[in-house]
């Protein structure tokens, strides 16, 4: 559910009250006096957040949206068609927009005014010359590559759609969406619901004010998902998925009078880490991430730092709290982990070799301070400090328990 709502908060919000403000009548009756501010609003906004924020991929997508916006509003202000023209700058929009806005949403970060962000600029520039030149030079040979028929079937009959925009926003839609699975980013996220943003409009093939909107409204969604991939760096561990210790002392603002809170740490990492690499170390970390967020007894967790974590339980008194841990506490013990060899191919063989020495078994296990607010403790950094010096005296105890 988590995921899900992720997903759909707020690209797939935004998407739907536009197709409702388009398809009443009270809505499409504000779009003539809005699209006049729309779009001047929105294109300048996006581009300066995400140059603020150094998201390239995001500024070059907004300034793709705006490209395809204008073009489409000036060569195809009347639908059906007229000429080969007119079809050609239709077709060529519905293939190269998805295609690369499913390139951009891959792409790493590398900057706007680097080498690498002149390069994108000068390969998204000269896409759109090479086809400008396309069809105007042979607009016949331009049409019989965009209306080329993959199968002798009109899949979206009625809506001017040809097979090879059917695929490439088929091919957009599922390289977004392995993306966000993957990641499950507020980007990536934000980039499928500009592509349905991008494909109900060539639906629809109305450029006159619902082009403007929904492509105006597109370039909406990448300014909130930049804000959003912002806040998550800021919030959220990006190793462990966590969230960061920026967002611990926020939230201990807002705790009540009564909490648990506990300080958890990874017995021995650094040996571990030393011994067996910072990626062994790192998938532990990952691991044992993984069985703090699914704490039971209500408990929230959090990266604090290195191989140490926080967990608060609000409205829980110790003895609640202590039941929790310590079933956390059996089932990190209990997890096993296993160390693959350096050797390891990448592909599984179709006849795999027994190599006992290609993985091994090791145990992980963790160190768990508690602490109460209560008189002694007032404040959150109290109770912190209270839990903290409670870890040293697991840890001192010999380790893998807990202790208050």
């Amino acid at each position: 559910m988590k995921r899900l709502f992720s997903f759909f908060m707020p690209g797939g919000i935004l998407v739907l009250a536009s197709v409702l403000t388009v398809h009443t009548g009270a809505g499409y009756a504000t779009l003539p006096a809005l699209i006049d501010i729309y779009p001047y609003i929105v294109y300048p906004a996006a581009v300066l957040v995400g140059w603020r924020f150094n998201r390239s991929s995001l500024v070059f997508a907004a300034v793709l949206l705006a490209v395809a916006d204008r073009t489409c509003l000036y060569f195809l202000s009347e639908f059906p068609f007229a000429g080969a023209l007119g079809r050609g700058v239709f077709l060529a929009a519905g293939t190269l927009l998805p295609l690369n806005l499913a390139v951009l949403c891959l792409i790493k970060e590398r900057g706007i005014f680097t080498r690498y962000g002149i390069a994108r600029i000068s390969l998204l520039s000269l896409q759109g010359i090479f086809m400008a030149l396309f069809l105007k030079i042979s607009p016949a040979r331009a049409l019989f590559y965009l209306e080329y028929r993959f199968i002798d079937k009109d899949i979206f009959p009625g809506t001017g759609l040809s097979q090879p925009v059917i695929a490439a926003f088929m091919l957009a839609f599922a390289v977004v969406l392995l993306r966000f699975v993957r990641n499950q980013g507020a980007k990536e996220s934000g980039f499928f619901w500009v592509l349905m943003m991008c494909l109900i409009c060539m639906l629809e093939a109305d450029f006159k004010t619902s082009s403007v909107f929904y492509f105006s409204t597109a370039g909406l969604i990448l300014c909130v998902s930049i804000i959003e991939s912002s806040y998550a760096m800021a919030f959220r561990d990006e190793l462990t998925g966590l969230p960061a210790r920026r967002a611990l002392k926020e939230d201990l603002l807002k705790l009540g009078s009564r909490y648990s809170l506990a300080m958890l740490d990874i017995d021995h990492f650094k040996k571990f880490n030393d011994r067996y690499g910072h990626d062994v170390g790192d998938q532990v970390l990952r691991m044992v991430a993984s069985r703090l967020s699914n704490v039971s007894g209500g408990g929230r967790a959090y990266r604090y730092g290195g191989e140490e974590f926080t967990l608060i339980f609000p409205g829980k008194y110790a003895d609640d709290a202590a039941v929790h841990l310590e079933d956390l506490r059996k089932d990190i013990e209990s997890s096993p982990f296993v160390v693959r060899g350096r050797l390891r191919p990448v592909r599984k063989p179709r006849k795999p070799r027994m190599d006992s020495g290609s993985t091994k078994r090791v145990s992980v296990t963790v160190s768990i301070g508690m602490a109460l607010r209560d008189e002694d403790n007032p404040r959150s950094q109290d109770v912190l400090k209270a839990a903290d010096k409670a870890l040293y005296k697991a840890k001192k105890a010999g380790r893998n328990r807990l202790c208050a």
